[in-house]
């Protein structure tokens, strides 16, 4: 991999992340306790809002994993070794870099695990 196509994927992941935490400050409301006053809201009404809250945390806790797995990739690129495969050491194919440049594995390393 050249130096521009790994500029092209730093830039992309700086995007990524950027994108990522504009997305959890903008739903930090989303995660808040839900209100249990039933002078104001029916049971129903309070399980739903309850199911929204869960639903809420797990995409906060998706993109939490995600930025960290941003943050992994912009250190191996910092580090010289970003496209290698964790496992076996091999280049990680440029297409699979493309389609997610987080990833650790090159895909037979990946399928092997599995």
């Amino acid at each position: 991999m050249d130096a521009i196509q790994i500029q092209a994927f730093k830039k992309q992941l700086e995007e990524l992340k950027q994108q990522l935490l504009e997305s959890e400050e903008a739903s930090k409301e989303d995660t808040k306790p839900v209100e249990l006053d039933q002078q104001s809201v029916g049971r129903l009404s309070r399980m739903d809002a309850m199911q929204q809250q869960q639903m809420y945390q797990e995409r906060a806790r998706r993109r939490k994993v995600q930025v960290q797995k941003v943050d992994g990739a912009l250190r191996r690129i910092e580090a010289g070794e970003f496209g290698e495969c964790f496992v076996c050491g091999q280049d990680i194919t440029l297409k699979r870099l493309q389609f997610d440049p987080t990833q650790t594995r090159c895909i037979e390393c990946l399928e092997s695990t599995d």
